[in-house]
Formats: structure tokens, sequence, C-alpha cells
């Protein structure tokens, strides 16, 4: 196979578009691809060997579930921390994580057994417009 060189069509990963576009050849280092346009919206970016960037996990996310877990059932919140979830970054696929199921008993504990209805709020007091100032006639 030849050299890449400027203008080549090449496929890779767009940042933007989120998907593997047909992109051109932007700039060449010791033959290989460095930067690359892709030709639907115009983005430059590195040359990603059309390999998508691996998911951003969202730690705070992830601790307030947790913490929310262990006040239900202590002993599944150990469980569900050591669960690793799989994240295939060819096509984004997810595997499950292993959730416990809950315990009706605990559940009903928690739950408050005559809530009443809070009241509707009453609507808000709109003040009156103050009258726009005219223009004094020339009498």
């Amino acid at each position: 196979m030849r050299e890449p060189r400027l203008g080549d069509d090449i496929d890779d990963f767009c940042v933007r578009c989120k998907r593997i576009m047909n992109h051109a050849i932007v700039s060449v280092v010791n033959g290989e691809p460095a930067k690359v346009r892709c030709r639907t919206c115009h983005n430059d970016h590195d040359f990603r060997h059309e390999q998508a960037p691996p998911p951003k996990v969202d730690l705070r996310k992830q601790a307030l579930f947790n913490e929310a877990l262990k006040k239900i059932n202590p002993a599944a919140a150990a469980e569900a921390e050591a669960v690793v979830v799989d994240v295939e970054v060819e096509d984004m696929a997810v595997d499950e994580a292993v959730i416990p199921e809950l315990d009706p008993e605990i559940l009903a504990e928690e739950a408050p057994v005559d809530d009443p209805e809070p009241e509707p709020a009453p609507p808000p007091k709109v003040a009156a417009k103050p009258k726009a100032k005219g223009r004094k006639s020339a009498k």
C-alpha cells in the first residue's frame, strides 16, 4: 500500500459527529496521518485510527448511587461497589451491571404510611403596572 498523502480520503472516528466518517488528511508525520479533517462537519482533530475515545464515567453519580444503596441494603451495596461495568468501545455497547433485588419489607418500613398531600400554593400576586408617562401635548 502506498504512503498516505495530504488530501487523501481516510476513515476515522469524528469526535464531533460521534461516528466513523470520511476524513481528509491534513498533516502527515513520519509517513502516518497526524491530523485529519471530517468531510461532514469540517472538524480538525488528531488521527484516532478509527478508535472511539473511552466513555467518561461520572464518579459523583456513582458515589450518590452507592450511598443510597447503603441506606436500603448494606450487604448489596458492598456487592455493587465490586461490580465492574465492561464497555465495548467499538459499538459502545454496555454490559448491564448486576443490581440486587430490594427486599419488600425494607421498602415497606421506609415508605410513609399516610402522607397527606400538600396544599397547592396560592397563585402569585401580580403587582399593577405603573402607567406610562406620555408626552404632554402643546396647546
